[in-house]
């Protein structure tokens, strides 16, 4: 970590400089302080996670909300007379207030249409708050200062589940220009005031579905043995790389199914995962794998010519480093970037070991 430490006090003083080499310069030392820290963690032995952050009972979900609604109190800058939904919808607020007026005549630029969102959470009871995200219909220009009226947000069943109001909030950065700034999305902030609970009984269960979030079917058997060898064997049982049943013990069927649920969730595994290299060719940064290697290979690229050798006797191609057969490809990453190989010169060659047969991963572009 001191190797670390010292790249990053060096990125931090060469940001200050302004020409073009020095920025090459900051591209490679940055570059070099991503791979230290992913190899710096290769070093230690994989952690265990537990098993509510890799997989959730299945049904047990949020909810999307979805309302229209009317946004008023803008300083000008809501939407202008051509939009008829909104002069359509003001009249139609208006008339459930007894003031009765014609559509035609309305012609404010206070007021804006919007789309308003919302997650209801599983669980959730009547009365809990929850935010609200606020979409901007027609051309208003700014929803700033703006307040919600109050607007039912209904389910995909039509029903309605929550009611929203409130002033509305946008994010704008510390010392950001407003014109610069995304002005027709604002957050009302527990806006949302749940009025009809989304059903869902868990006690009186007799087993249960157990998704994981990235399928995988080393990391659900471990999961099945997991929740065996703790709760009792035959509890647990792959489907397939998704999802495993779970079946809930009879003393726990009528009142302690949440417990039950409580207790897998606090089991620990060791999750598999698919060797990977992860490149963004926008920004340079390469993102490894710990399970990635490479087979032996000859490199040229440029002035700078690499081999990879299964056999350390055998004689080799003219080359400014050598690495044994099946090194990983962060050692090869390692190596180039001593030799002051820029990234998207290391890119490069990603993508041609890949191309070759001899990268052992999966090579995602961004």
């Amino acid at each position: 970590m001191a190797v670390v430490t010292d790249l990053l006090m060096q990125y931090n003083r060469s940001v200050y400089k302004r020409n073009v080499n020095d920025a090459e310069k900051n591209n490679t030392l940055m570059l070099r302080i991503v791979i230290l820290l992913l190899m710096g963690s290769f070093i230690t032995s994989a952690h265990a996670a537990r098993i509510k952050d890799l997989a959730g009972i299945k049904g047990i979900r949020s909810n999307q909300l979805i309302g229209y609604g009317l946004i008023v109190g803008l300083n000008g800058t809501g939407d202008k007379a051509g939009i008829g939904f909104t002069r359509q919808a003001l009249a139609n607020m208006m008339g459930k207030m007894n003031i009765f007026v014609d559509q035609a005549d309305i012609n404010v630029r206070n007021v804006a249409a919007v789309m308003v969102t919302a997650d209801i959470p599983p669980f959730a009871r009547i009365g809990d708050k929850i935010d609200v995200v606020v979409s901007s219909l027609g051309d208003a220009s700014s929803l700033k200062g703006g307040n919600l009226v109050v607007t039912p947000l209904k389910g995909v069943d039509g029903n309605i589940y929550a009611l929203a109001s409130g002033a509305v909030t946008l994010a704008i950065p510390s010392g950001a220009n407003p014109r610069d700034s995304h002005l027709q999305v604002a957050r009302v902030v527990n806006g949302g005031s749940v009025e009809q609970e989304i059903p869902f009984k868990l006690d009186g269960k007799r087993n249960l579905i157990l998704s994981l979030s990235r399928p995988d079917f080393t990391t659900a058997r471990r999961m099945a043995d997991t929740i065996n060898g703790s709760i009792g064997e035959g509890v647990a049982k792959v489907i397939d790389a998704s999802a495993i049943h779970l079946n809930i013990p009879e003393h726990m069927w009528e009142e302690n199914v949440a417990e039950f649920i409580a207790d897998i969730e606090m089991l620990t595994v060791i999750p598999d995962t698919v060797a990977k290299v992860v490149v963004n060719e926008k920004t340079g940064t390469v993102v490894i794998g710990s399970d990635v290697t490479i087979s032996r290979v000859a490199i040229a690229h440029g002035d700078l010519s690499v081999t990879i050798n299964d056999n350390p006797d055998e004689p080799e191609l003219e080359r400014v480093m050598d690495l044994p057969g099946t090194s990983t490809i962060g050692e090869l990453v390692r190596g180039l970037n001593s030799l002051g190989v820029n990234p998207q010169d290391l890119i490069s060659i990603l993508q041609s070991i890949k191309a070759a047969g001899a990268l052992q991963a999966e090579l995602e572009i961004m």
